[in-house]
């Protein structure tokens, strides 16, 4: 009894605070700035290129200015190849299992990356999700006009978390991240690690289609998840926070998007695209304010926020929306769980991050 106690604690833990505001800010206006920008252009429909390339400012929140530079940069190469990937499938009309095989290969190159990069958030996660969200909406634009959104959004996140330099100037020419390469047990070690990411991605996508659900890549994001944790237990306590927070989320979703009088949507008849954009930037504050201390909170604003800005790129029936999302982040973790549990890294103790 004491040892189930024990681990329910660990996943109800909140984290220390440790400036986590000044993070949620940069991101903020990261996104808010493209967001604002296309709603004043009336394409709203364009938000989630933008907003992929603005999640280049969740990375390297806590480094200094120039590795906080480099980092992102790293990240942004992921971030907008998920999204010209996505985009590409998209053009192409490439869906199921196609769909599947594309991002499960994509997964496999990008967990490389980032096990080299040390990117943090751990793993390839948001470009997978990028990705696969990319791939599921009609291509509104030429495919370049979309990527040089992506990008646009992603130098302008470099910028802002930049920025903090001209008021400090400060410089530490000699800070070093340890993206030095790999020791051979841990390379080896990444090879199995991204082996895991095409298993996970590959058996829950392929769930998802042979489910005839219309939205696979949530499973594919969802099992994406617990893989990034450094050890077994992070791993299912990430999975766990994934479908809880999911859930939570999607009340919030169906309270801004199912027809009632409360919705916010009906309060401003009209403007909804402006509202689901103002949305879109709380709740990316409020996901960047939690990230760290409390992965499910944290997915709590996360799942509102990608499903309105899908909303804004293709609307879908709201409850289809919500039964298929809660389905398909359930297998995908559970998928998840059961790859970290069944395929380990057993060539070296150490942890790979």
């Amino acid at each position: 009894m004491d040892f189930f106690l024990r681990h329910i604690r660990i996943l109800h833990t909140l984290a220390p605070a440790n400036n986590d505001h000044v993070s949620a800010w940069r991101v903020a206006i990261s996104v808010a700035v493209p967001t604002l920008a296309l709603l004043a252009a009336g394409r709203t429909d364009l938000t989630i290129y933008a907003v992929f390339g603005a999640l280049t400012g969740m990375y390297g929140r806590t480094e200094p200015h120039q590795l906080r530079l480099r980092h992102q940069g790293q990240a942004a190469v992921l971030l907008v190849g998920g999204v010209a990937v996505g985009v590409a499938l998209s053009v192409g009309h490439v869906h199921s299992l196609e769909l599947v095989a594309a991002e499960a290969i994509f997964a496999f190159g990008a967990s490389l990356f980032a096990d080299r990069m040390r990117l943090k958030p751990n793993g390839p996660f948001f470009s997978i999700l990028a990705l696969g969200a990319c791939a599921s909406i009609p291509a509104a634009v030429p495919w370049h006009t979309a990527v040089l959104i992506a990008a646009a959004s992603s130098v302008f996140s470099l910028l802002v978390g930049f920025g903090g330099w001209i008021r400090t100037r400060e410089w530490q020419p000699r800070a070093g991240r340890g993206d030095t390469p790999l020791p051979r047990a841990h390379r080896r070690r990444a090879w199995i690690h991204a082996a895991r990411y095409v298993v996970a991605v590959g058996a829950a996508g392929s769930i998802g289609v042979l489910s005839g659900s219309g939205h696979p890549h949530w499973a594919m994001a969802a099992a994406a998840v617990p893989l990034a944790g450094a050890d077994m237990p992070s791993s299912v306590y990430r999975g766990i926070h994934r479908i809880i927070g999911t859930l939570l989320g999607l009340v919030v979703v169906a309270f801004v998007l199912f027809p009632w009088p409360g919705s916010p949507l009906r309060a401003f008849p009209g403007q909804e695209s402006a509202v689901l954009a103002v949305l879109v930037i709380v709740l990316q504050f409020t996901t960047e304010l939690f990230m760290t201390r409390h992965y499910g909170l944290a997915m709590v604003s996360f799942t509102p926020l990608i499903l309105l800005v899908g909303q804004l790129a293709a609307p879908d029936d709201p409850y289809i929306l919500v039964t298929e999302r809660a389905v398909e982040t359930l297998v995908g973790a559970v998928v998840g769980i059961l790859v970290v549990v069944l395929i380990r890294r057993r060539s070296s103790n150490i942890p790979l991050r």
